[in-house]
């Protein structure tokens, strides 16, 4: 997969992306994430990417002629582009479900808005698709498009060390996660449920199935309208 982010704070951008997954994933060629300075295709002493909004108001907007000379840049160099995103608060909501459909992609191109956002011509014309990663507003979308980078990357075939680590994620069915311990098994007189040092596989797997749709009642009542049908549930009440 190729990911470009055009961005006017390139190097808010590719600090993130030399760490971790993301490293990894890019390092084993999995992965090829480019950022563009909008700056670089401004004109003008200053390279000015931003001016005052028509009709008036606060703030300032990205204009459009950086934005329409990377694109046009971009879309000569393989592969096709797939998507051309738009993070912005008033785009629909980013989820499991779109970042493994985005995830199946060749090419994403992500426009990182800044301040007032962008000339809304770049909108009309060229974007795809608006995202937004909640009901909030940043100073801009540099910190959305890494959101979504680290989403859609983490579940290309190979990026995991555990090829199925990433279909057992909270959302991946509609549920939050189940409670996850490790080592030691008594740390300051708390200790591990025993279910989960049995053995039982099949104990195991209908006490975390419980925790989950428990958690879930709790703390996100919403996912549950209706609630999922559970094809993978053993019979009988599962150990506390």
């Amino acid at each position: 997969m190729r990911i470009d982010i055009l961005t006017g704070l390139p190097d808010l951008v590719r600090g993130p992306l030399e760490q971790s997954i993301l490293r990894r994933a890019a390092r084993n060629e999995l992965v090829d994430i480019r950022v563009h300075d909008l700056r670089t295709y401004a004109e003008g002493k200053h390279r000015q990417i931003d001016d005052y909004p028509y009709g008036g108001g606060a703030g300032m907007v990205l204009k459009p002629e950086p934005i329409f000379r990377c694109l046009d840049a971009l879309q000569d160099e393989p592969p096709a582009i797939d998507e051309m995103i738009y993070l912005s608060p008033d785009g629909e909501q980013f989820d499991q479900s779109m970042a493994n459909a985005l995830s199946l992609k060749q090419r994403l191109v992500l426009l990182a808005g800044h301040y007032k956002g962008v000339d809304q011509r770049v909108r009309d014309e060229r974007v795809t698709r608006e995202v937004s990663i909640g009901d909030y507003v940043l100073s801009g979308g540099e910190l959305p498009a890494l959101v979504v980078v680290d989403a859609v990357v983490r579940l290309i075939p190979g990026v995991l060390g555990d090829a199925t680590s990433a279909l057992s994620d909270a959302f991946q069915d509609g549920l939050l996660d189940a409670p996850h311990y490790t080592r030691p098994a008594t740390y300051r007189g708390l200790t591990v449920p025993d279910v989960l040092r049995s053995g039982d596989h099949g104990r195991i797997a209908a006490w975390r199935e419980a925790r989950r749709l428990e958690k879930t009642r709790q703390r996100r009542p919403d996912l549950l309208h209706p609630e999922p049908v559970r094809h993978d549930m053993q019979a009988g009440s599962p150990d506390d």
